[in-house]
């Protein structure tokens, strides 16, 4: 007993400082996040002091500033956090549960059956609001589950997922093509926001089903992220832990279905940003702790900052999903021919 005394505290003594480690990668996240949000809402095309920022969220009447921080800039900000949110911890369940980076909403068609029902909604039913983000999570949820049940066999492997998703992917895109070239003038360039991932013209209004899907289907990730921990050693090892595998791995489908497609019907296919933030937010917390609040932290960093620089750091105005995906495509790159040095296969 005394023998094993040492190895204990050393085992204990390791964990406290990942432990440690980990509040501190946390703790550092949230404050560039909080220094990302205070840059936008006072910085754009005037500068507002942080005072009267800070006098416009208390809910007085600033002039000038009332508008500017609270018509445009807070709307914007906030539905970025949230979108980046919610594309930062979805991407991340996706591909710690299937234990590859590629294994992501952008790559696999989730994120693009989402957009294809929105596209069809608005384009082909002229629906608009609350009605469009229904049509897209249920589709999305759709695509996921057939993605899912395609991939099938004697379990799931995250390679055939990721190609029978790449396949779903590429019909979708072909069906959203052609619905789009017979879209009416006044219903195309709304349409056509649900490709390019965008934040212009939020509201705060938009924000409220982000928020709710959020707490409901992110909290279930959150609850999950034990079980979603040991499915990365494997489903035999999973399962002689104790994790019903099966069951786990739908309830990490739906829950992260729900905030991807929610967060797509409202802003569009922010491109990347499921894809980059897992990758990121592991190089950061390493083996400390579970990815998924790193991740949504990043996630929402990204859209941020993505936004900012679209909007007010290169020449001429580009949309979020724009910026990221410049940023995104050349990681995938990089990626693939990583995977392929390190002799690995789709």
């Amino acid at each position: 007993m005394t023998m094993a005394s040492p190895a204990i505290a050393l085992l204990n003594g390791d964990r406290r400082r990942r432990a440690h480690r980990y509040k501190i990668v946390i703790a550092i996240l949230i404050l560039m996040l909080a220094a990302a949000f205070a840059l936008t809402l006072s910085l754009g095309q005037s500068f507002t002091p942080p005072r009267d920022v800070i006098r416009v969220l208390l809910g007085e009447d600033v002039p000038g500033a009332s508008f500017t921080v609270g018509q445009l800039r807070l709307p914007r900000a906030v539905l970025s956090v949230l979108a980046g949110l919610s594309f930062g911890l979805g991407g991340a369940a996706f591909q710690i549960m299937l234990r590859n980076p590629l294994a992501s909403p952008d790559i696999i068609g989730i994120s693009w059956g989402a957009s294809a029902a929105a596209v069809f909604a608005i384009v082909v039913l002229s629906l608009s609001g609350p009605a469009v983000s229904i049509f897209a999570v249920v589709a999305g949820l759709g695509v996921a589950l057939m993605i899912y049940a395609l991939s099938f066999r004697n379990g799931v492997a995250g390679t055939r997922l990721i190609l029978v998703g790449i396949g779903v992917s590429a019909m979708l895109e072909s069906f959203i093509a052609y619905t789009l070239s017979r879209a009416p003038a006044w219903s195309l360039q709304e349409a056509m926001r649900w490709l390019t991932g965008s934040v212009n013209g939020a509201r705060l209004d938009q924000t409220l089903p982000l928020f709710l899907a959020l707490v409901a289907f992110g909290g279930l990730l959150l609850s999950r992220a034990r079980d979603l921990e040991a499915l990365r050693l494997g489903d035999e090892t999973a399962a002689a832990l104790g994790v019903g595998v099966a069951a786990t791995r739908i309830i990490i489908i739906v829950s992260a279905v729900g905030v991807i497609a929610t967060a797509t019907a409202v802003t569009g296919p922010i491109a990347f940003v499921a894809f980059l933030s897992g990758p990121i937010a592991a190089r950061i917390v390493g083996n400390s702790g579970s990815l998924l609040v790193p991740s949504a932290l990043v996630g929402a960093t990204l859209v941020l900052i993505g936004d900012y620089c679209g909007q007010f750091l290169l020449p001429g105005r580009y949309p979020v999903g724009v910026v990221t995906g410049a940023l995104g495509a050349p990681y995938l790159i990089f990626l693939l021919i990583r995977i392929n040095r390190a002799g690995g296969s789709l």
